[in-house]
């Protein structure tokens, strides 16, 4: 059962926790549109679409946002807590301050089982989907948006050049349309003093041209030659399917999946799947070249082929060689035939060992990419406790329960973290460390050091002391 000590820290977290969990999803939303506002500009998409999207791709700001907000949040609760001298007033009442810490230690562990169920079975489904209407919306063609002194070829066999347009009654002037030939049409350039834009629907698409001229190229019987055509009119209507520009929808299960958009037993499946493919390799290679262990390549032998380059051959000479079962053989002849029937056997061995090397290696690699998504799906929300262990003492010791100082310390220590994070993918993904280095370093690291100064601010135990003793 919680005091009210203990209760009125924990509300203490509330508000700052809101508060920062909402800024940083601002934050990313924004970085978010300013990346992809060009890919969502210009293309006539619903408005759904395009919440829709958002709504997706904030699965992935969520899994973000809440360590950094525990991290700001705890830093602030225990530094006004310190701040204020309510500390000293519970260390004078004789109640360790890690009493104080366990119940903020609790609720991070929940919020840790949230956030890794989260981005286990929620963020890969947001992220398939999201991954999916951005691929929908790539081939979507730009919608019918006619500009002023431009030319306009989305239109599949017009081309369109209007001098004004008057957006608020959708009259253009001094109009210009190229006309390409087809089974149904003829060549043509088309122009009118003006022209008035009327769409019944979303698909269907009128254009009346009032005052103008048409100067068609009309193919003769040959299929050569051409009659050229002028005829004036003081009305004439063109009429296209918009059909071809609307947003069409594919299904998402239709579409592969990647490592961001799988849960962590369907990567370890796959994992499992490429391991074993390996081994198949592997038993493959044994079986064709007969040998039961992998043996590197060796050039070595090809010095035995200089037996003949610096003197001729006397078939009488007895000539040394390195390898003793040449010894056995008459004369230098059979000797060198039997070199290079050993060094055509080996360049077999030798392609067969560069192709088995490259197929393991592309699994490996795989299989590396994988296990790195597999560890960052508990490694990141594992910070929601390591942040509470580090940002707790720190709150206690810096006695500043501000913004600006939480701010300022918190941005140091996330700056840290993620770096360490993309950088540790980085080089688990091209297998210079492992999966677990790559994603758990900075995590262990954090934690060794928050459970230190966790122990300094709830024991008497001192860092200060252990230097003073060794010396």
């Amino acid at each position: 059962m919680l005091n009210k000590v203990q209760l009125h820290l924990l509300k203490k977290h509330v508000g700052p926790f809101l508060f920062c969990f909402f800024i940083m999803m601002f934050i990313l939303l924004m970085q978010f549109l300013i990346l992809h506002v060009d890919k969502l500009v210009g293309k006539g998409l619903p408005f759904w679409i395009v919440l829709e999207l958002i709504l997706t791709n904030l699965a992935s700001m969520i899994t973000l946002s809440i360590p950094v907000a525990i991290l700001v949040a705890t830093l602030m609760a225990f530094g006004q807590f310190s701040e204020w001298n309510e500390l000293t007033a519970v260390r004078a009442a004789g109640i360790n301050p890690f009493k104080l810490i366990a119940p903020v230690l609790v609720a991070g562990v929940f919020l840790f089982i949230f956030t890794a169920y989260f981005s286990n079975y929620v963020l890969p489904e947001a992220n398939h989907k999201a991954r999916s209407l951005f691929l929908d919306i790539r081939m979507q063609k730009p919608a019918f948006d006619l500009q002023p002194g431009t030319f306009y070829q989305d239109i599949d066999g017009y081309t369109f050049l209007i001098k004004e347009i008057n957006t608020e009654t959708d009259s253009l002037y001094d109009i210009r349309v190229y006309q390409e030939q087809s089974d149904n049409r003829q060549r043509a350039y088309i122009n009118a003093e003006r022209g008035i834009l009327e769409s019944p629907d979303q698909y269907t698409l009128s254009l009346f041209l009032y005052d103008g001229s048409i100067l068609r190229f009309i193919r003769g019987s040959d299929r050569i030659s051409e009659t050229l055509e002028r005829s004036d009119f003081s009305i004439y209507r063109m009429s296209f399917d918009l059909s071809d520009l609307a947003f069409s929808r594919s299904n998402p299960d239709q579409r592969s999946r990647t490592d961001r958009t799988m849960s962590a037993q369907a990567m370890i499946t796959v994992v499992d799947s490429l391991r074993a493919e390996k081994q198949r390799e592997i038993e493959k290679f044994k079986t064709t070249t007969g040998q039961n262990e992998l043996t590197p390549f060796k050039t070595d032998i090809a010095r035995s082929i200089t037996i003949s380059e610096n003197q001729a051959l006397d078939t009488l000479h007895v000539y040394d060689t390195s390898f003793k079962s040449l010894q056995h053989l008459p004369n230098p002849t059979a000797k060198i035939n039997s070199i290079n029937r050993a060094i055509n056997s080996l360049d077999v061995y030798r392609n067969q060992l560069d192709n088995l090397q490259t197929n393991t290696s592309w699994r490996d690699f795989r299989a590396a990419e994988f296990m790195v998504e597999v560890h960052k799906k508990l490694s990141i929300p594992f910070a929601c406790i390591v942040f509470i262990l580090l940002g707790a003492p720190i709150g206690m010791l810096t006695r500043k329960g501000n913004i600006g100082v939480a701010a300022l310390i918190s941005a140091g220590i996330i700056t840290l973290y993620f770096i360490s994070i993309i950088q540790g993918e980085t080089l688990a993904d091209r297998m210079i460390i492992s999966p677990f280095v790559g994603m758990w370093g900075m995590n262990i690291l954090l934690l060794t050091i928050g459970i230190i100064l966790t122990l300094h601010v709830s024991t008497s135990l001192k860092i200060t002391n252990l230097w003073s003793r060794s010396e």
